[in-house]
């Protein structure tokens, strides 16, 4: 056998064994909780650095505390994904803005990736927001937007993959079944949370899927780590409203300044730098209409050029306003989304996608 099967096939065994022991031991992952922030701010959480061990990958660190895997390799440039070393400095986002939506239900943000849980209201229950990575549709099967609800809680869900997506799997020689059965094999977990729009779901995965949380990977659903789903899944009522949002750039007050966060824009959408930035330079004339602020245009350019997921002030420290930088960006965005194979995708040519409004149904897919 030669070296690169051994290397290919001993990669596989830990990711299984790695994967079933995450499952399985007491050391879940660890879902962001907070208290909602003071009145006129915007963030939550805290930035922190975890010390890689010498068998881990930015994968498992992800995993172990409840970071996506881009969101991960966004926020850590400098460090390898599958090799970090013994020791390495490994940045764990887990500081945010939160979305411009109405802070009640489940807000997400299909590009950042990511699902916010706004609890309390009822009598004597704190109020909290919890926040997970989730996965979403690739370009050719894109998650949908707009406000719905969730409508039903399975636990233990049968899937009846439809015509459309036999036929892909088909492809490639991979024929399933009519009906796939609960149990550890099932694509959709132990627990789906179905959405107003016919077809759609919040779920978990099976054991087999779990590190591709955090990438575009799904036909459309929202999918969440095993045991980030089953946290969720029994604070969630049926009727719970559901805000789908399509938010690139997002600004957050922190006291007197003000903060951006920038994920990586959706490939289908096409975004310049300059529709960026002109995005983001819009929603800061919003967002200071009636409050006073001077702006740091560099920190701003260098946020837009650069997306990171992570808050970035653009408050002039001195008061004194800095013009933004002109002229053309250093370089592309470049994406980082990925394939669970860890190869560009491959996506057929993307269908129209409304910007508001929810699509009707895709079928009962995953």
């Amino acid at each position: 056998m030669s070296s690169h099967a051994q290397t290919t096939i001993s990669s596989s065994i830990r990711r299984l064994c790695a994967g079933m022991a995450l499952a399985c031991s007491s050391l879940s992952a660890q879902a962001a909780v907070f208290s909602p922030p003071v009145p006129g701010s915007d963030l939550i959480g805290e930035l922190k650095y975890t010390p890689a061990r010498h068998e881990d990958t930015l994968i498992d660190i992800a995993r172990e505390f409840s970071v996506g895997q881009d969101e991960i390799v966004m926020a850590n440039p400098k460090v390898d994904r599958w090799l970090p070393g013994a020791g390495a400095k490994v940045l764990l986002p887990r500081w945010f803005i939160l979305p411009e939506a109405p802070r009640k239900g489940i807000v997400v943000n299909i590009p950042e990736m990511r699902l916010y849980y706004y609890t309390g209201g009822a009598k004597n229950e704190p109020a909290q927001v919890i926040t997970y990575p989730i996965s979403i549709g690739r370009m050719d099967w894109r998650t949908p937007l707009g406000a719905t609800k969730v409508i039903q809680k399975v636990k233990d869900p049968v899937w009846r993959p439809p015509e459309s997506i036999k036929r892909e799997h088909a492809k490639d020689g991979d024929f399933l079944p009519d009906v796939v059965p609960a149990g550890p094999n099932n694509p959709l977990g132990q627990f789906a949370m179905k959405l107003g729009v016919p077809g759609y779901l919040i779920h978990g995965t099976d054991v087999n899927k779990a590190f591709g949380i955090g990438m575009r990977v799904t036909h459309g659903c929202i999918r969440m780590y095993p045991e980030d789903v089953a946290k969720l899944f029994p604070l969630v009522n049926v009727g719970t409203p559901v805000q789908l949002v399509n938010q690139p750039v997002k600004l957050g007050w922190l006291g007197d300044r003000l903060y951006i966060e920038v994920s990586q824009p959706l490939d289908e959408d096409s975004v310049s730098y300059h529709e960026l930035l002109s995005t983001a330079l819009g929603l800061i004339e919003k967002k200071t209409a009636q409050r006073p602020f001077a702006l740091d245009g560099v920190a701003l350019r260098q946020a837009i050029e650069k997306p990171s997921g992570i808050p970035v002030l653009i408050s002039s420290t001195s008061g004194v306003a800095i013009p933004v930088p002109p002229g053309e960006p250093a370089g592309p965005i470049t994406p980082v989304h990925t394939t669970e194979d860890d190869q560009p995708g491959q996506p057929s040519k993307p269908q129209p996608v409304p910007q508001g409004p929810l699509l009707k149904s895709l079928g009962d897919i995953f």
